[in-house]
């Protein structure tokens, strides 16, 4: 991969002013393929002491948001058009790995597909997976 995606991709996700709010660190990018980790906090659970459903729906989004970010030209934008989740198992662990990566690359619609995986004791238990439609869209510069 390019080191000017890769730039781009960091620079992009530095913005993310959501993700940083909740401890979700870009710690992979390839082309057509993300990887986001987030640690357990308390603050992110919901009544039943699990990682909230909408946390982990938002890291998976994110992660395949970057991998087809990742595949699209340098004046380009991306969003999500659309997305599927299904939950497999509580989300309860130590940290919580987000993948996502691209199954069909198009010049404007991306279909990526993404997983999170809670890690306890060192092994990962799949949580979530994800099918998702990303946009490349011409970056209008509104948002700095």
């Amino acid at each position: 991969m390019e080191r000017d995606t890769k730039q781009r991709v960091a620079k992009s996700y530095a913005k993310q002013k959501a993700m940083a709010n909740i401890g979700a660190v870009l710690v992979e990018i390839g082309p057509g393929t993300a990887t986001i980790e987030l640690p357990f906090q308390p603050e992110l659970t919901q009544q039943n002491g699990f990682i909230h459903a909408g946390i982990v729906t938002m890291i998976v989004d994110t992660a395949c948001g970057y991998a087809a970010f990742s595949l699209m030209p340098p004046t380009a934008a991306v969003l999500t058009v659309e997305y599927k989740v299904n939950f497999v198992s509580p989300a309860i662990g130590e940290k919580f790995i987000a993948r996502g990566r691209v199954l069909k690359p198009g010049r404007t619609l991306m279909v990526c597909q993404g997983e999170v995986y809670a890690v306890k004791g060192g092994q990962e238990k799949l949580v979530a997976t994800m099918l998702a439609t990303m946009i490349a869209r011409e970056d209008s510069g509104l948002v700095d």
